[in-house]
């Protein structure tokens, strides 16, 4: 398995944002709408939204656009969160601590693995969000009532 970098950065979400996060994928999400049948990896700032968001058949195809986006803008990883439609696997994990971003949120389950690789990566690893709830796997401490609503580059 290919090494992971560590991710780095002060970014604090707090519950509110994170499920706000997720809601907010869905109005990105167009060939879903029509289809049914793609997934969507985006990426959250707080106070901003949704800055990218990429839709694919493929959830790793949907994450290699984003990342793909988020470099064409020049938009720093570690100033947001990726936000995923899919189960988080490993790979999603990799990808993630790749583009800088401290948090992977996503609406379905982790596997074992990407747990332990978003642990050792440094990532806050939060899945399962459904309404207002959801589970955080690794790093809990960066959700915080009192994370800022806006991120200042």
């Amino acid at each position: 398995m290919r090494s992971v970098p560590r991710t780095h950065g002060t970014l604090e979400l707090s519950p509110k944002q994170i499920t706000d996060a997720v809601r907010a994928l869905s109005e990105h999400q167009a060939l879903h709408k029509k289809t049914g049948a793609v997934h969507a990896a985006g990426f959250f700032q707080p106070g901003r939204g949704i800055l990218a968001a990429r839709e694919d058949v493929g959830r790793h195809n949907a994450l290699d656009k984003l990342a793909g986006a988020l470099a064409a803008q020049g938009v720093a990883g570690s100033s947001g969160a990726v936000v995923v439609t899919s189960r988080v696997s490993v790979e999603l994990v990799q990808k993630t601590a790749a583009i800088g971003a401290p948090f992977i949120i996503a609406v379905s389950a982790p596997t074992a693995l990407a747990i332990r690789t978003a642990e050792d990566a440094g990532l806050t690893l939060i899945a399962l969000v459904r309404g207002d709830e959801y589970d955080v796997f690794t790093h809990p401490e960066r959700v915080t009532d009192d994370a800022p609503e806006l991120v200042r580059a």
